[in-house]
């Protein structure tokens, strides 16, 4: 059982953990009245963590299902092809039938208690959206513009917007220019693993965003996206800290800018790489060191998502000291 349940991890991509807590945090932050009941806090910050990390599950072992066959083709992937491989197609299936019946239960419940039927709706709509990402018929992963559409809905707003929800409806602009830099930088962050995925869509026949563009303006992309969302998501937390209770906190926002210029140097060796490709003699070796330079995108994202979370943390807690 302990084997079934550590294969089951691997195709539910696990590693997805913390950038979710990432959104209940952010949400949390500028969505949370500290003057709330402890109690209450708590119990909605668990349920919508648990929400939103199954239903973050159901779309990753959906993907696991649908591309199989290309993952297969992909020594970068063995990992996941076999945990599939052990845990069995079929059995996965059941288990994702089950989650998602655990999950609405969830959702109508949270809804029931918060008194507020649009958690319900969104849930439905990032569900769907997640699910037929990668699932036929739909398969909006290679469907051009609509696949870059559907992450940034998927893996920021919608997450961020239920856990903001959960906790107030009323409007804050300083709420949503963070979220549209957060948005912006984590596209700009997720655009590498189109890239490292590029030759194998493209075999394919797989259209992503990063394969109409090409290596190079898809890098270049990446790094208009990632420099724009970060100077507006530090840009809405120094103004937020330097008016706050506790100015000297703006200092705080350098993190984020070391942050985003640890992954854009990345990225922009990403850039040299795709310009020299079309030109090298050898351009297996060039497809190759930009396959296994952009592999290390989950540690980009794990640095950009973590230190924007870290902001949220201090925010929130500046909320209960201040």
């Amino acid at each position: 059982m302990s084997e079934a349940i550590k294969q089951l991890i691997i195709v539910s991509r696990a590693e997805f953990l913390l950038p979710n807590l990432g959104s209940i945090i952010m949400g949390l932050a500028w969505g949370v009245n500290p003057h709330s009941s402890l109690i209450e806090l708590i119990i909605l910050v668990i349920l919508s963590f648990a929400i939103i990390n199954i239903s973050s599950a159901i779309g990753a072992q959906a993907n696991t299902i649908s591309d199989y066959e290309l993952d297969s083709k992909d020594p970068r992937k063995k990992q996941l092809v076999q945990a599939l491989d052990l845990f069995g197609h079929n059995r996965l299936k059941k288990v994702l039938i089950i989650e998602l019946i655990i999950t609405l239960a969830l959702v109508v419940v949270f809804m029931l208690v918060t008194a507020k039927p649009v958690l319900l709706f969104m849930w439905l709509v990032g569900i769907s959206l997640g699910y037929f990402y990668s699932a036929p018929p739909l398969r909006i992963k290679s469907r051009s513009w609509l696949a870059p559409i559907t992450l940034i809905l998927v893996l920021a707003i919608l997450p961020i917007l239920f856990a903001y929800v959960t906790f107030t409806l009323e409007l804050n602009y300083f709420f949503l220019l963070a979220l549209v830099g957060l948005v912006l930088t984590v596209y700009g962050v997720i655009i590498p693993t189109e890239i490292r995925d590029y030759f194998g869509d493209k075999a394919m026949g797989i259209i992503t965003m990063t394969v109409r563009l090409g290596l190079a303006k898809a890098s270049i992309l990446s790094i208009i996206l990632v420099s724009l969302g970060g100077t507006l998501f530090g840009m809405t937390y120094f103004i937020t800290f330097a008016y706050g209770q506790y100015p000297i906190l703006s200092f705080l926002v350098l993190a984020i800018a070391i942050a985003d210029l640890i992954v854009l140097q990345k990225i922009n060796k990403i850039y040299t790489l795709s310009k020299e490709y079309p030109k090298s003699s050898d351009q297996n070796h060039v497809a190759q060191e930009i396959v296994d330079l952009s592999a290390n995108n989950p540690k980009w994202i794990m640095i950009i998502t973590q230190t924007y979370s870290l902001l949220s943390i201090i925010f929130l807690l500046s909320k209960f000291f201040g």
